[in-house]
């Protein structure tokens, strides 16, 4: 990104292309707006501050990606300038009734897998909006006694039906005009648990006739009579989110608040709170600012907590780290690195209006960062037998392969060739179309077809045997001893078809998983549509594949390429020492498909 001349250069500038985002902190970090602040102990305050502050309410998705590698990117990319900058980590537990200390530690443990930390300038920059519950408390009481809030003991339902809509002015509470003493006095009592949950709200006095509805009074407290992960009892009110928001940005110094577009319409309820806070003394400019960007919207999935959280208590899936599911656990299970989920989200932008991403975006993400760095392997997925007959049955010559085609210095495998075999169903036609130039038997007078198995041997196919439902249930040929891969004279067997195979007597039994898009439906959810009905029978198949032996000592969360199909992870949950369960994570571009 080019920086503006009149900006203090960084050492390393910003690797992304620019976006409107960077063009605003560009902008800010030019006027100045943010530089030369410091907190109460006199230290200096970083220019620029972004965060993330996630509700511990579910585990994170594709979505929550977008986001963590746009507050951590623009932070990590700004580091470098005068003045620093910085991504506070912040999880905002203010509603006890959808939170847990699980969904905490995975929203943790996936920011730190994608790569990101809270450290900086040698402090740990971990916050929770618990951890200001005094404070929102104090200030809700200074909004009180300056007459900007007011005890409301209207049912909720009354409260919602009272804010009218979009052509219809709200109607005022008939409780809107309590004296600011009458107020405090009730918000105390409701601090000190002498009122049932729903008997009291505390809403902002703004106006019930503002053409956006979120400014008619909106609720800030209420009354929750549940523990707390981390307060335990302490508190039987909790604060809203959009409340606690914008005054934990305050309080923590954050000068960017980036957040997604549906809150655009809650930016002025933001800004009226940190103004009326600083008019009352608490805060003084320069306040953090809101600003909104698309957030992400992939094809064939969901990014609604809500509703992953359903397909998980409705069992359509296997849990929230199901490999088919959007959350991080789940891609991460699936095989997905966090090199990938960064380069896709560098490649999808950073856009002001929303659109659709096509799954083949991020599918093409993993791709290019996994075939530079992935081993490759042989997989039989279909297996029919295939009989070389002018083998010994004891006889076995060992062949080789690299273990990546372009990295010589990862040296190479080994893998036994015998006289029965495991290749592709697939590779075998009775009847050859045209341009088949696989496996097929002897045709009138023409021999069967040649082909090179690939890393071994030229064969020729001599026949084939069905079983009882004319299936086709074994194939033979006759190997050529001198056409083995890589010796001399092996180049004399011209051949146009290559393909795969393994020893039947030493392949790797192993369970494998293939997986394909949760739904049917590019857009499970637009319009009237309930998503359910759109689940894909088809998602998830499960089948025995025969591996190249190697692959036995596989380990959790090891990627490799299985040749011909696509690229597979070894299950980090269901796989045992010696058993590799594999995953796959996307496949390869089949070009006899």
């Amino acid at each position: 990104m080019a920086i503006d001349s009149k900006l203090p250069k960084a050492t390393t500038p910003p690797a992304e292309p620019s976006n409107f985002l960077r063009q605003i902190i560009d902008s800010d970090l030019a006027s100045g707006r943010y530089q030369g602040r410091t907190n109460r102990a006199g230290a200096n305050i970083p220019a620029i501050i972004t965060r993330f502050p996630p509700e511990p309410n579910g585990y994170l998705h594709i979505g929550h990606a977008k986001s963590i590698c746009l507050n951590f990117g623009l932070a990590a990319d700004y580091s470098l300038l005068p003045g620093g900058a910085r991504c506070n980590m912040r999880l905002d537990d203010t509603n006890p009734t959808k939170e847990d200390v699980e969904y905490a530690d995975s929203i943790l443990d996936a920011v730190q897998w994608l790569g990101f930390n809270w450290n900086a300038q040698g402090k740990e920059h971990l916050y929770h909006a618990s951890d200001y519950f005094d404070r929102l408390y104090e200030f809700a009481e200074l909004l009180i006694e300056s007459g900007k809030a007011y005890v409301d003991s209207q049912s909720a339902d009354a409260i919602h039906t009272n804010r009218g809509n979009f052509n219809q002015a709200g109607t005022p509470s008939p409780f809107r005009d309590r004296s600011p003493a009458e107020n405090l006095q009730l918000f105390r009592e409701m601090r000190d648990g002498k009122f049932a949950d729903g008997m009291h709200v505390l809403r902002l006095k703004i106006d019930m006739a503002h053409p956006n509805i979120v400014m008619r009074d909106p609720v800030i407290y209420r009354i929750r009579h549940v523990e707390h992960h981390r307060t335990g009892n302490t508190w039987c009110i909790y604060p809203l989110y959009d409340f606690t928001h914008c005054i934990s940005d305050a309080l923590e110094n954050v000068s960017h608040s980036i957040c997604t577009l549906e809150f655009e319409n809650n930016r002025p309820l933001y800004d009226w709170i940190l103004n009326a806070l600083k008019e009352l003394g608490v805060f003084t400019e320069p306040l953090p600012h809101q600003h909104e960007f698309a957030r992400l919207n992939l094809t064939h999935t969901l990014t609604s907590k809500r509703k992953l959280l359903q397909l998980v208590e409705e069992k359509k899936v296997d849990g929230w780290d199901d490999p088919r599911m959007p959350t991080i656990v789940g891609i991460r299970r699936r095989g997905y690195t966090p090199e990938s989920i960064r380069l896709f989200c560098e490649r999808i932008g950073v856009a002001k209006a929303d659109s659709w991403i096509d799954m083949s975006t991020l599918e093409g993400a993993l791709r290019d960062d996994l075939d530079a760095k992935a081993p490759r392997a042989i997989a039989v997925l279909k297996p029919l037998k295939l009989v070389i007959e002018n083998m010994d049955p004891g006889a076995s010559e060992i062949c080789s392969a690299p273990r990546h085609p372009h990295h010589p210095d990862w040296g190479r495998r080994e893998f036994p060739f015998t006289r029965e075999l495991w290749i592709e169903a697939d590779d075998f036609m009775v009847e050859p179309v045209k341009g088949f130039f696989r496996l097929y038997p002897p045709i009138g007078d023409q021999p069967g077809s040649r082909v090179r198995l690939r890393y071994g041997f030229v064969i020729e196919c001599t026949g084939f045997e069905l079983d009882a439902n004319g299936e086709v249930k074994q194939v033979h040929a006759r190997y050529f001893p001198d056409s083995k891969s890589g010796t001399p004279g092996s180049d004399n067997y011209k051949v146009k078809g290559n393909i795969h195979w393994v020893s039947a007597q030493h392949a790797l039994a192993a369970e494998v998983r293939l997986y394909e898009h949760l739904f049917t439906d590019p857009h499970p959810d637009s319009g009237e549509k309930n998503f359910l009905d759109y689940l894909n029978p088809h998602s998830k198949e499960v089948i025995t594949a025969y591996l190249e032996p190697s692959m036995v000592d596989a380990l959790a969360e090891s990627r490799f390429q299985f040749e011909r199909h696509g690229y597979f992870v070894v299950d980090t949950v269901d796989s045992k020492p010696g058993k590799p369960i594999f995953n796959r994570a996307v496949g390869l571009k089949d070009s006899w498909k």
